[in-house]
């Protein structure tokens, strides 16, 4: 792209890559964010899902992309998890192979359990699963994915023993937990709350480093004997490596002005996450951070993911 064209940007539509499915909470949260931003770029944000392995395709799409701004990324957790964990699926550095632009949120998971399990409490389900090694199930999104990682971690941190039951999307694990067949799973608030709610699931612990206002009964998971576990999704903005600066200020100026609107600040609290408004350098120092974390983990727990 020339200087002329980066300091005219943008002129024409610009196309928003979720490398999940339609419907899912990344996907929605993208699409109203996708929406908020047409109205400060003056340029049309076409969202478009490109799905599969865990994240990789479109991820791959993105690194390939023209770096003129055209094509951005809206990245959350697995970009960096998948990438540590399974980089013969991932195929992409998310540390040197895009451009951060910008962090939107961050946000814990929720460890629940089947509400017939015998325990009632994480301090309980440690004990119970010191008790029965290997006998207990835990259902994630995916192998490689945060709530994969995130159970890796517990079993690094407290030195038991979990099956993993890997699902294609946390929905159907989500069924197999409410109907018995697994017994523990991690998941975002706004998906585990109305099952807790109900009485058909049970609330073991946040997994961040303080309570969360929308479930302020739940404790941490310091609180509750696993110091060390803490784990948090996040939402951001990441280019094709060496996307001009100029482009990247712009688009981030653009969130940030969003990320002060309190419709877009009720709509974020409301899913229970934290806004963290940050630019390129905050994004990047995050993404690097959780990226060598979980390489280190990785690496640590000995995994072998196919």
């Amino acid at each position: 792209m020339t200087a002329v064209g980066a300091q005219t940007y943008p002129e024409k539509p610009i196309k928003l890559i979720v490398p999940f499915a339609a419907g899912a909470g990344t996907d929605a949260v993208a699409r109203f964010m996708a929406q908020k931003m047409e109205t400060e770029l003056k340029q049309p944000v076409v969202v478009e899902n490109k799905v599969g392995a865990s994240g990789a395709i479109g991820t791959q799409e993105v690194a390939r992309a023209n770096a003129d701004g055209y094509t951005l990324l809206f990245v959350a957790s697995p970009f960096t998890t998948v990438a540590a964990a399974t980089p013969q699926i991932a195929n992409y550095d998310p540390v040197k192979q895009f451009t951060p632009v910008a962090l939107i949120a961050t946000g814990p998971l929720v460890w629940i359990a089947n509400a017939q399990a015998p325990f009632g409490s994480m301090r309980e389900m440690i004990t119970h699963a010191k008790a029965n090694q290997g006998k207990l199930s835990y259902g994630s999104a995916g192998a490689g994915g945060v709530n994969h990682l995130a159970l890796e971690l517990f079993k690094n941190r407290t030195q038991t023993d979990i099956l993993h039951v890997p699902y294609k999307g946390i929905a159907p694990a989500t069924t197999d937990l409410l109907g018995g067949s697994i017994q523990l799973l991690t998941g975002t608030i706004p998906a585990v709350l109305p099952h807790v709610k109900s009485g058909k699931a049970r609330a073991l612990a946040i997994t961040g480093d303080k309570r969360s206002a929308l479930m302020p009964d739940v404790p941490t998971v310091a609180e509750s004997g696993a110091a060390g576990t803490e784990v948090y999704n996040y939402w951001g903005i990441v280019a094709p490596a060496n996307t001009p600066p100029v482009i990247v200020a712009r688009v981030n100026s653009a969130v940030q002005k969003l990320l002060a609107q309190k419709d877009v600040q009720d709509r974020l609290t409301n899913d229970g996450v934290e806004l963290t408004p940050g630019g390129p350098e905050r994004l990047a120092q995050f993404i690097a951070n959780d990226f060598n974390g979980w390489k280190k983990l990785v690496q640590q727990a000995e995994l072998k993911i196919e």
